[in-house]
């Protein structure tokens, strides 16, 4: 009773409630049905998307399986090979390795860099330039460590490869400068890829571009076209083999209009002094040689320069990197006389016969100022010729004045001067042609003076002219007044069974049609050497040929009053420039050549015995003993030549000394550089190749490709030094009293002449 009664109580009132089935029933069909719908409509969406994986992007899908199996690899191209005139290689390629790491695959720099660097010895520099490379760049794309590994590196990072993943050695061509401070103003040198150049060659697999020189005018041709190899890999990313490839293209090879041996001859010419000089064959309008010193070493930029070479070049003085023929400028002095009579001829203002008068000392009409003659006397009276051969600055004078700047200013735009001379380098200093114009936009506030005029007759003043404006007017009045483009490439060729094509240059132009103004300036030209009171007599001694040609001096300071200074009591730095044109053989010109030495006082005792020299040496063949081209060198290499100071050894070290030296000027305690000689020397490359039968000498120019050099190519043999002299630079001892000193004492302006910087 106890449990029914509980029951019974508990629910007292509860009644019975029937299920209903069929409500059940359609609930359970319901959701059987939503849940089918579910089902079928994943089914469908299943078939759809294997439908869609299968057949509509089978092939993408196919090519992505591929790809993870197949890499593309790119190929560098060689780099096209430059040979002087004669076929002689004056850049070439050398198969090389570095170190690239992938930093997605090695991980944090701080485990395994230090432990690299005992294996492969790391500068300062290579450091800070990978960490600053691998912060702005993708973790999957390789990033150069280090450049140029020596065989020994090369070596002991085989041994220990397994320790570094995701670090690679890389075989590559290293550029080359056989001849190193010869050329590095003219073939420039290629660097490390920038920045700057990513932004400007968007995305390359490149590492170098080319810099300064030719090899920057001409980056596009000798670059060459990037090809790609199809490499098939493994699960791990390993290459197993090559299936397919696209062949690089090599760069177009340069051959250049210049002679070694000349090149040679005319850094030779000027011994310790400094300055430029430009031969050109007044022809063609081709360069033959030009040098700008001090110098450098083009080899130290090419892999990256170091900190303590970098130093070294910036602070030396003499600025041993700004190229003298391009980049610089100045007043042209007496070099200028010869223009100045051609347009007085060619204006009809004067004719050859027609004679002036030297008392020593020029006043303009209503002026007290006086404007000195060379002479303290004067020369008393002179005519077209004989004032180019004496140098006489009254002649001179008058002439600007009765003419109107103006006037000298049309005409001195004919003879080249204020554009570019179309040489193939880029920043080509134009100069400045003195006008009133020119003045208006400098100094708005200041009109123009008549003896701005006068002085302006004498090139000086606000004249800025270049050394390769004076070489193209001087090759000009050789050639009967053609005045040409000047250019240092002579032909190019696409690859070595090509044929060469010869460069294509801008129209010839005319100064004069008058053959007749042309004699008369050649006359006086060739007086200034081979007359009684010319002011390069000197020069002409024991010459089996006969030369025409002008000296000049370009003041550095002005001088105050009609006081009469001579350069060479000035203190060094202040001396004035030394100019020299001219041509030679005088009745048919070959050569023509424009010769600067800074702070050489005249230009008759100083500038005209270089021009000489050269003139020997193309027409006589009397050349300096021949260099071996050498293997890049070692760093912490001083300029050519450096004001001053002795430069350090060029030539390239022995390993133990490359390393003892790079271990005392790197900073104490971090990792030194050594770097090694892995590839042989051309010299090695021609004569180990020619000495097997059946072969010509050969060069290489890629890994496992051989070119065969130029007809005509063979190495030098005779070892030599630096071409210029390694002492400190010595003040010539000039004597302002002799026979051949340029009396063209010209005369200071009213303002000082302006100066032209480096452009940046």
């Amino acid at each position: 009773m106890g449990p029914r009664r509980r029951l019974l109580g508990r629910h007292p009132l509860k009644k019975r409630v029937l299920k209903n089935t069929a409500a059940e029933a359609d609930q359970f069909r319901l959701r059987a049905a939503v849940a089918f719908a579910c089902v079928l409509i994943g089914v469908i969406g299943l078939g759809f998307w294997y439908f869609r994986l299968q057949v509509w992007q089978h092939d993408d899908y196919a090519m992505r399986s591929e790809a993870n199996r197949v890499k593309l690899r790119p190929v560098v191209p060689g780099r096209g090979l430059i040979y002087d005139r004669q076929g002689r290689i004056l850049a070439d390629n050398v198969p090389a390795f570095r170190i690239e790491v992938t930093p997605s695959e090695a991980g944090d720099s701080e485990d395994w860099l230090p432990q690299l660097a005992k294996v492969v010895a790391l500068t300062p520099e290579d450091i800070a330039r990978f960490e600053d490379e691998r912060r702005a760049s993708r973790g999957f794309k390789p990033i150069v460590l280090k450049m140029r590994v020596s065989d020994e590196e090369v070596a002991a990072f085989a041994v220990d490869r397994w320790r570094f993943p995701g670090v690679e050695l890389v075989s590559y061509l290293n550029r080359r400068y056989p001849y190193g401070e010869l050329f590095a103003h003219v073939i420039g040198y290629v660097g490390r890829i920038d920045t700057k150049d990513q932004e400007a060659m968007g995305r390359s697999v490149l590492t170098h571009t080319g810099k300064t020189g030719l090899e920057r005018s001409y980056e596009e041709q000798l670059r060459g076209q990037i090809g790609y190899e199809q490499i098939e890999t493994n699960v791990d990313g390993r290459p197993i083999r090559q299936v397919g490839h696209v062949p690089a293209k090599p760069g177009a090879d340069l051959r250049l209009s210049i002679d070694l041996d000349l090149q040679r001859a005319m850094v030779t010419a000027f011994g310790d002094m400094d300055g430029s000089a430009v031969a050109v064959d007044p022809r063609t309008g081709e360069v033959l040689g030009m040098v700008s010193l001090p110098s450098y070493d083009s080899n130290l930029f090419v892999n990256g320069i170091s900190s303590v070479d970098y130093k070294t070049l910036n602070d030396d003085p003499s600025r041993p990197q700004f190229n003298r023929n391009v980049l610089g400028g100045g007043p042209p002095g007496s070099t200028m006389k010869p223009f100045m009579a051609l347009a007085g001829l060619d204006s009809g203002f004067r004719r050859a016969e027609d004679k002036t008068l030297s008392t020593g000392e020029f006043h303009i009409a209503g002026q007290k100022r006086g404007y000195r003659d060379s002479h303290g006397g004067g020369h008393g009276w002179v005519d077209l010729r004989e004032s180019i051969a004496q140098s006489v600055n009254t002649y001179y004078y008058k002439l600007a004045l009765e003419m109107g700047i103006d006037r000298v200013d049309q005409y001195m735009t004919r003879y080249g001067f204020g554009q570019k001379t179309g040489i193939d380098l880029l920043g080509e200093n134009i100069g400045i042609l003195p006008s009133p114009a020119w003045k208006a936009k400098r100094n708005k506030k200041e009109g123009w003076y008549p003896g701005e005029t006068v002085i302006a007759g004498i090139g000086q003043g606000y004249w800025v002219v270049t050394a390769l404006q004076l070489a193209r007017g001087t090759a000009a009045i050789a050639d009967g007044g053609n005045l040409r483009q000047l250019h240092l490439v002579r032909e190019i060729r696409t690859g070595y069974e090509s044929p060469w094509v010869p460069k294509v240059l801008q129209p010839t132009t005319r100064i004069t049609d008058n053959p007749a103004h042309l004699q008369a300036v050649h006359e006086g030209m060739e007086a200034t050497i081979h007359g009684g009171r010319g002011t390069a007599t000197m020069m002409a001694r024991g010459a089996p040929y006969r030369m025409a040609g002008k000296t000049g001096t370009a003041q550095k300071v002005s001088r105050k009053g009609n006081v009469s200074m001579n350069p060479h009591s000035l203190p060094f730095h202040l001396r004035h420039q030394a100019l020299f044109v001219g041509y030679a053989p005088a009745d048919n010109p070959t050569i023509a050549v424009a010769v600067v030495v800074e702070h050489g006082g005249y230009g008759g005792s100083t500038a005209a015995p270089i021009a000489r020299k050269i003139f020997d040496a193309w027409l006589l063949g009397k050349m300096p003993e021949p260099i071996v081209p050498k293997d890049a060198p070692a760093p912490t290499v001083a300029p050519l030549a450096a004001n001053g100071a002795a430069p350090k050894p060029s030539a390239t070290s022995k390993l133990g000394e490359a390393a003892a030296q790079a271990e005392q000027d790197a900073p104490k305690g971090r990792p030194v550089a050594v770097n090694g000689a892995w590839a042989e020397s051309v010299a090695q490359i021609n004569a180990r190749v020619a000495s097997q039968p059946g072969h010509t000498p050969q060069v290489l120019q890629g890994p496992s490709m051989l070119r065969p050099a130029l007809p005509g190519y063979v190495p030098s043999q005779t070892p030599s030094e630096a071409p210029r002299s390694d002492d400190a630079l010595i003040e010539p001892d000039l004597d302002p009293d002799a026979a051949d000193d340029d009396d063209d004492d010209d005369d200071a302006a009213p303002v000082t002449a302006p100066t032209t910087e480096p452009r940046r």
